[in-house]
C-alpha cells in the first residue's frame, strides 16, 4: 500500500477493508446507489478536524474496500496471483483517493494507472482491462461458407 501511495504521490493514513460480495454490493448500494458487488470502493476523507485526533498522527486520506471474493474471480480470470490482483484494486482505489476519475475525465487516469502499473511491475489494470473492446466470437464454418457463397 505504501507503495502504491508513494507512486501517486499522496501521504497519510489509508484505511483497507478486505471484505466478501455481500460487504462491498451493501456499501455500493449505500454509497453509490449501485445494487451490485464490485471490486474496489473509495471513500475519500473530507477536510479533517483536530479535535479527536493526536497532534502527531498522520491526516487520513481515506478508506477503502475491497471484496477477495471478486478479487480471487479476477486474478483467476487474467492468470495472475491474488496478491497481485489485490494491489492492483488498491493501486485503482488510490488513485481515485487522489482525485483522479475514471468515469469523468479523458484518460487522464487510465494513463496514469498504466505508468504506475509498469513502474510497479503490476499486470493489467482495472481501466486497461474495461476499456479493450470485447472479443468478437469466431464465426461458425457454416456461417462463412454461406457468406462465401452469396
Amino acid at each position: 500500500m505504501t507503495r502504491a501511495q508513494k507512486a501517486v504521490g499522496i501521504s497519510g493514513e489509508v484505511h483497507v477493508l478486505l471484505a466478501d460480495d455481500s460487504t462491498l454490493k451493501r456499501l455500493n448500494k449505500t454509497f453509490r446507489g449501485k445494487n451490485k458487488a464490485t471490486d474496489v470502493l473509495s471513500f475519500p476523507a473530507g477536510p479533517s478536524t483536530v479535535f479527536f485526533s493526536e497532534p502527531d498522527a498522520p491526516e487520513l486520506v481515506g478508506d477503502l474496500a475491497v471484496s477477495l471474493e471478486t478479487a480471487a474471480r479476477q486474478a483467476a480470470r487474467f492468470g495472475h496471483s491474488l496478491l497481485e490482483e489485490v494491489q492492483i484494486l488498491l493501486l485503482h482505489g488510490v488513485l481515485h483517493l487522489a482525485g483522479f476519475d475514471h468515469e469523468a475525465d479523458s484518460g487522464e487516469m487510465a494513463a496514469r494507472e498504466a505508468e504506475l502499473r509498469q513502474k510497479l511491475g503490476l499486470p493489467a489494470g482495472l481501466i486497461a482491462r474495461t476499456s479493450k473492446p470485447a472479443l468478437q466470437p469466431l464465426p461458425s464454418k457454416s456461417s462463412a461458407l454461406r457468406r462465401a457463397r452469396a
